[in-house]
């Protein structure tokens, strides 16, 4: 009977409480597992979105644009004794002879702000360009041949619609306007039908955002008058209370005036017989008639005011008839470095079909520049090939000697212990510890150059040197004695036995972490910048002692400049360092890979 109790008793784990346990012990894993998976999806949408943004700011940086002109070489101005001499010939003023081209083919460009504008829209290399083409051809002194012009920075982003495109709005076909004198460059426009009640609504929209832009000052300011009203209460001094006083009197007068602005837009956005005036901060809207392009000061739904862009062949002074067309940037011109006489030029010039986009060969072919058209990487990299150079040359073999003696012949005492803890204490110093370092004894006593891969190399070496030694003893120690014990029972010294049995088999891990050392230092930008390698270098260097800068360097410098094109040539040179890096990881694991022995 005893027997039979104990079989039919329930054993330790089917009791409601341990199968209560078991249950939660099964939830709580499913949790985790859970949270694990959301943690490897974020960072993994984390990384997407960053290397989604990079690449898409990549792709402006990786073509560019050629405006084609007549280009006709007068000898009078290039080769006057018609020597023939590319020598001659390179001392002529290109620059001015683009210009005159510019001009001659935009002759109804008049008026010298207009033309500094025409001038613009290409590259200050474009000039250089020529001169080295009519140096390599002399033959072409006193012709007219077709020459690609470098597109300007701000041209080139016009094209690939960073500021917006002059977009025709549609109308009823074989409508009429007709136009009359208002002024001095300035013209009254009359259409047959309301065709501008699309662009009248649309702009109507725009104010009335502007409006609740400054009804959202104006609350700041009123915001801050209450803020200076309670200080005017408080005030303990007549001065304090003079102050407090005049400065909520002073925001009391900004909010007014911000209000009452909101105000007037609200009422020109309403109304339909007062014209909405168009102003820099608003969408550029142009007329085209004829070969002529003007810009829009006022428009209603029937008639508007033009003003001449400085690029008319003729007023319009005539009925215009029914050959015209109007076109509207939503950008802007307040918001962008291209203006509306530019806009319409490069337009004329890509309708023409004088404008090639090619691959931008310069931005991996060329060194730095003040011109974002004209800079490229090729500094940078050379500059960091040779800095690469130096701290492979001296981490390498002083890290590999230095694991080596630690694992295999210093003593175990407390000096070596000392010196462990220390090494260890290295590997965790910020790097810019090490660029003072450089700059302070490098520099300041032994006398290297500033700016140059010698002294670049050495900060980065000592800050990769303990990675490399805690690497190496890793690899050592990883193995197995047995390989010692043989080589010295067959008569191998200790240094045979390190050196000729010990080291090769320590080799690939040795390598694996001398190059994911040699990869953070080439991502390194402080020490650099302390040693002076962040000055504008243009040329290449050829050597560790010339003046040179880095990628990393590159980018930082690109990143702080104002031109709007720089942002995209940093995304590329970012894509530059990232793929240095990949391949350089992916050697890493290689090596691990291919040559490392499962012991």
């Amino acid at each position: 009977m005893f027997d039979v109790e104990m079989r039919s008793s329930p054993g330790p784990h089917g009791t409601p409480d341990s199968l209560a346990r078991l249950k939660k012990r099964r939830r709580a894993e499913r949790r985790l597992k859970a949270y694990g998976i959301i943690a490897m999806v974020l960072a993994l949408s984390a990384l997407a979105a960053l290397a989604l943004s990079v690449v898409t700011k990549t792709s402006a940086a990786l073509t560019e644009h050629y405006i084609v002109l007549e280009a006709e070489l007068p000898v009078d101005e290039v080769d006057p004794d018609r020597t023939g001499d590319s020598g001659v010939i390179g001392t002529a003023d290109f620059v001015g002879i683009t210009r005159d081209m510019l001009k001659s083919r935009f002759s109804h460009v008049q008026g010298r702000k207009a033309r500094r504008q025409l001038y613009d829209i290409v590259s200050v290399g474009a000039a250089f360009e020529l001169r080295q083409h009519a140096m390599a051809n002399p033959s072409i002194v006193g012709s007219s041949t077709e020459f690609p012009f470098l597109a300007s920075d701000v041209a080139d982003l016009y094209f690939k619609g960073v500021y917006g495109r002059l977009d025709e709005l549609p109308k009823p076909d074989g409508v009429a306007i007709t136009v009359t004198a208002n002024g001095k460059d300035r013209w009254s426009i009359l259409a047959e039908q309301p065709v501008f009640g699309g662009v009248v609504q649309s702009l109507g929209h725009v104010l009335l955002d502007r409006s609740e832009r400054l009804q959202n000052q104006a609350a700041l300011h009123e915001s801050g008058r209450q803020a200076f009203e309670d200080q005017f209460r408080t005030a303990e001094s007549q001065e304090k209370r003079e102050e407090s006083r005049r400065r909520a009197d002073s925001s009391a007068a900004r909010r007014d005036r911000l209000l009452a602005e909101a105000r007037d837009l609200v009422d020109m956005s309403r109304s339909d017989s007062r014209p909405i005036h168009l102003d820099s901060a608003m969408p550029s809207l142009v007329l085209r008639a004829g070969s002529g392009w003007y810009r829009f000061a006022e428009v209603l739904s029937d008639r508007a005011v033009i003003t001449s862009l400085a690029a008319s062949a003729a007023p319009p002074d005539r009925a215009i008839g029914r050959e015209w067309s109007f076109f509207v940037n939503e950008v802007p011109e307040a918001r962008r470095k291209v203006s509306d006489l530019q806009a319409v030029l490069l337009d004329d010039l890509e309708n023409e079909g004088a404008v090639r986009q090619v691959i931008n060969w310069r931005f991996f072919t060329s060194g730095d520049s003040r011109e974002p058209e004209l800079a490229g990487i090729l500094g940078a990299v050379s500059g960091s090939f040779w800095t690469m150079v130096v701290t492979f040359v001296l981490a390498f073999p002083v890290g590999v000697l230095a694991a080596v003696y630690l694992e295999e012949f210093a003593p175990r005492n407390r000096w070596t212990d000392l010196i462990e803890v220390n090494i260890n204490n290295l590997a965790a110093v910020p790097s810019i510890v090490f660029g003072l370092l450089a700059l302070s004894v490098f520099l300041g006593f032994f006398g290297l150059p500033r700016s140059a891969p010698v002294a670049g190399g050495v900060a980065l070496a000592l800050m990769t040197l303990p990675t490399i030694i805690i690497a190496s003893r890793a690899a050592i120690a990883a193995v197995p004695p047995s390989i010692r014990d043989a080589a010295l029972g067959v008569g191998a010294s200790r240094l045979q036995t390190s050196f000729h049995h010990v080291l090769p088999l320590a080799l690939p891990g040795i390598l694996t972490g001398t190059i994911i050392g040699m990869a953070q230092a080439l991502g390194e930008t402080a020490p650099l910048i302390m040693i002076g390698m962040v000055a504008f270098i243009v040329d290449i260097p050829g050597g560790i002692t010339e003046s040179a800068t880095a990628l990393p360097v590159q980018v930082f410098r690109w990143s702080d400049l104002p031109e709007r094109a720089f942002e995209a040539r940093t995304a590329a040179a970012i894509c530059v360092l990232l793929v240095f890096l990949v391949l350089m990881n992916a050697l890493a694991v290689f090596l691990r890979r291919r040559f490392e022995r499962r012991w």
